[in-house]
């Protein structure tokens, strides 16, 4: 049975990372050929001084080798000349046996025709008595040349030595052979050696961008991050993150719009049977009982009417101050003694409408949060109060600062002196669309709900207790306590002169 074929990384992936490690192991690889290139010549021009040294040594030799001899003739003559006579020193022997084929001399006259030596050596005439080096390629090999006028046993002449084995003529076929061959085979091994770890290494890491990429737009559960390799961890810790926030999310529209269908059926099924009563009605009765029809049924439009509206505006609110929502806003510093006298002002008509005592006991507070959310929040409460306290109850609205262990801490209450709630019943009513067992009047059961959601959303809790004297509720959210700075030492008095 076939293997099936292993799934090959993204392209842009494995050559990003396969460019950025060759380029890595390319660049001190380079480096270190031309530091090597350097030494090489460096080691290279140290030899060729030393062998310039040696054949400005031997000259003095090969002069000494000439030597005039009258009486007897001899092998080495001189061009012939039965009077001069060629006796290399052991030396200067010496150095062209072990340098044969790679070492010439040459001995010519002070005008320059050659008297002994290669044929193939220049005719060099030094104008001074110095020493003069040139280079000469002859058969494929490059000579170092050394010339010099010397004063012979048949006066001056100019005597030539040449070295084939110069380091500094080859340094080029050697940097070849030990430096730039041995990197450009390593710097191949390394290459293929990088793609195959490359390609070993992202496999775990296709596994993870295949297994992200294969899911359902609905699978938000978190990847296991045990499976994942050590360096890649944090990634996956950051995208198990990022999944439980777009859950909850995604949770929170669900959940809105289950809650906002469902409620928004029954007020609109309402309007829609008042409507149809009002016209059928209408066709049926005439005169004073056809405009008392029209009053009536009118009155029962308006309110609701006004309770769709109120169910629509706390379903809006409820989906703002859902925590995940909030979390994303900025945050300001929000005035909560200003805030308490800006919502009684607003709800001042519809207490004395229940000759309702709304009061207000304030003392200077801040407190760094969403203004918009803590105005919501401060509407539902009094909101709820005034409805279900009976007529000449009592409201109050309180902000103020206590200090507690941890720093100075805002805290903002509502209390009222209305039916209270039940001990048994305190853990359901923050739940949204619950409403207590027999409780007048008509509601939708979300404003504490949205009150717990907003106070979530600052980090704190709502919380419900009984009134004074234990008597109807009251709801109390304490904020985060702020540190105090810390207080700078004492400076010392400065001493009197």
């Amino acid at each position: 049975m076939p293997t099936p074929a292993e799934p090959r990384p993204p392209e842009g992936m494995i050559w990003g990372l396969q460019k950025r490690l060759l380029v890595l192991l390319m660049l001190p690889l380079s480096l270190v050929g031309l530091v090597s290139m350097f030494f090489h010549y460096q080691s290279a021009s140290t030899v060729a001084l030393q062998k310039d040294q040696q054949l400005q040594r031997l000259l003095p030799m090969l002069a000494d080798s000439i030597v005039v001899v009258s009486d007897a003739p001899m092998r080495d003559e001189l061009d012939d000349d039965p009077g001069l006579v060629l006796l290399l020193a052991p030396p200067v022997e010496e150095f062209l046996k072990e340098r044969e084929g790679f070492a010439a001399y040459g001995i010519a006259d002070h005008n320059g025709r050659q008297l002994a030596g290669e044929s193939w050596l220049p005719t060099i005439l030094p104008s001074t008595d110095d020493a003069e080096f040139v280079s000469v390629v002859e058969g494929g090999i490059t000579y170092r040349v050394i010339a010099q006028r010397n004063p012979t046993a048949a006066g001056d002449m100019i005597l030539m030595l040449a070295d084939g084995s110069d380091a500094r003529q080859h340094w080029l076929d050697t940097v070849l052979v030990r430096v730039i061959l041995p990197n450009l085979v390593l710097l191949l091994v390394a290459a293929a050696a990088v793609t195959w770890a490359v390609a070993r290494a992202l496999r775990p890491l296709l596994t993870l961008k295949l297994a992200v990429e294969r899911r359902s737009p609905r699978d938000l559960s978190p990847l296991d991050v045990e499976s994942a390799p050590v360096e890649v961890r944090p990634l996956v810790t950051s995208l198990n993150r990022l999944f439980g926030l777009v859950n909850q999310q995604a949770e929170a529209q669900r959940r809105f719009v289950a809650d906002a269908a469902h409620q928004l059926r029954t007020p609109l099924a309402g309007l829609q049977a008042q409507v149809e009563a009002w016209a059928q009605a209408a066709r049926s009765k005439q005169g004073a009982d056809l405009l008392a029809l029209r009053v009536d049924q009118v009155q029962r439009l308006r309110d609701a009417t006004r309770r769709t509206s109120q169910l629509a505006n706390q379903l809006l609110a409820l989906s703002r101050a859902d925590t995940a929502n909030a979390s994303a806003q900025p945050t300001q510093q929000v005035d909560l003694m200003d805030l308490c006298e800006t919502i009684l002002a607003l709800y001042l008509d519809a207490a004395a409408e229940k000759q309702i005592d709304l009061g207000l006991e304030t003392e200077p507070a801040q407190v760094t949060g969403h203004g918009w959310l803590l105005r919501e929040l401060l509407i539902n409460l009094v909101d709820n109060a005034i409805k279900y306290t009976p007529a000449a109850g009592r409201v109050t609205l309180r902000c103020g600062l206590q200090q507690t262990p941890l720093g100075q801490q805002a805290w903002l209450e509502v209390e009222d002196d209305g039916p209270g709630i039940p001990a048994h019943e305190l853990h359901k009513v923050l739940d949204r669309f619950y409403r207590l067992p027999g409780t007048p009047g008509e509601g939708n059961g979300l404003g504490l709900a949205i009150a717990d959601e907003i106070a979530r959303a600052h980090h704190t809790l709502l919380q419900l207790h009984r009134g004074a004297q234990g008597q109807g509720l009251r709801v109390r959210v304490d904020f985060v306590p702020v540190s105090p700075p810390p207080e700078e030492p004492a400076s010392a008095p400065m001493p009197f002169a």
